[in-house]
């Protein structure tokens, strides 16, 4: 799904979008914690048994981590970066695309950058007329 987002309808979402990345955040947490055991633990060293149980625990956690990817961003959120806990929603101001920016730990949208902008193109909300943004 694509759509553009108002500032309001982006705040509105972004407890249940918060939640599905923390999802995200878990489910890689998870895959990472499974790998390491499967490379560090010697008991899936000494059976193919262990080994083929542990991988397909890992190929499980895998699976589940992309879906995890998919189920946030076909609600038309994009993700920028996961270890950064980075956010962008597509919005539009003066008729220009622009992204209504997040990151991990606040509350509310309070950023937005250009389409060609990064993280480190921030800027306030409050710096845009709120009354173009549609």
């Amino acid at each position: 799904m694509f759509s553009h987002f108002t500032l309001n309808q982006a705040n509105e979402m972004l407890p249940s979008v918060i939640k599905k990345f923390q999802n995200i955040v878990n489910t890689k947490n998870e895959v990472i914690r499974i790998q390491s055991d499967l490379e560090n633990n010697p008991k899936y060293m000494t059976t193919f048994k262990d080994y083929i149980i542990k991988k397909q625990e890992l190929n499980t956690a895998i699976t589940n981590f992309y879906k995890s990817i998919e189920d946030l961003e076909a609600i038309g959120v994009s993700i920028k970066s996961i270890d950064q806990g980075l956010l962008d929603f597509p919005s539009l101001m003066f008729n220009e695309e622009i992204w209504l920016c997040w990151k991990e730990g606040e509350t509310e949208i309070k950023f937005w950058h250009g389409k060609d902008e990064g993280f480190n193109g921030r800027k306030p909300i409050e710096s845009m007329d709120l009354e173009k943004l549609r």
